[in-house]
């Protein structure tokens, strides 16, 4: 069967959308991932080197004065400092944001693939159901793990450390992608859907 076209999407819109996600996925990789990548190894002077956290309830300001090789400066929020950190705090200072970065990419490619279909016209493969299907599962990832990694990765940054007294390793949670990641899932189902009449119509041709 021939793939039906949208006469209100023609072939620059696509290719103008695809341009455009590849210049997001550039940036995102940049500035989301290298760059981090390049502060972990220490190549970037002063890169990951501080994180805001949470304070204690109960804490006024407070500032551990370098013990530790750290200071902590603020009252509920606080920023979080290393003078010489390490590989492994380093790390850990970057993980959540790398995380992040990866998973943008990683919305960035399903995108593109999916929007390369719709321009050739035949938007309703199994295919882009499976695409539309990991977006979802990226964005809940991000809603829901990028978080757990903030709370696990600061807890191990002050584990056993004067700063361990006055810092509360949390993570704060959004409903927003929760959400979207539950809508775009109800939208690959529709693909799904979709991809599944379009096969029992050519069966009948």
């Amino acid at each position: 069967m021939t793939p039906l076209r949208n006469a209100g999407w023609d072939r620059t819109d696509g290719r103008a959308l695809e341009w455009l996600l590849g210049l997001g996925a550039a940036l995102v990789a940049v500035f989301s991932v290298i760059i981090p990548l390049l502060g972990v190894f220490g190549v970037l002077d002063g890169g990951a080197s501080s994180r805001i956290v949470g304070l204690r309830s109960a804490t006024t300001a407070q500032d551990t004065g370098g013990a530790d090789g750290m200071t902590l400066t603020g009252t509920h929020q606080a920023e979080l400092s290393f003078a010489q950190p390490d590989l492994a705090q380093r790390t850990l200072l970057v993980l959540p944001e790398l995380f992040t970065g990866v998973m943008l990419l990683v919305i960035a490619y399903l995108l593109f693939c999916t929007v390369r279909t719709v321009r050739t016209g035949d938007p309703f493969v199994p295919a882009n159901a499976r695409r539309v299907a990991g977006i979802a599962g990226a964005v809940l990832a991000m809603g829901v793990t990028g978080p757990v990694l903030d709370m696990i990765t600061t807890a191990q940054l002050v584990g056993g450390t004067v700063a361990d007294q006055h810092v509360v390793a949390e993570g704060t949670f959004s409903a927003a992608p929760i959400l979207l990641g539950l809508l775009i899932a109800a939208l690959s189902e529709v693909f799904r859907r979709g991809a599944r009449l379009r096969a029992d119509t050519e069966g009948l041709v």
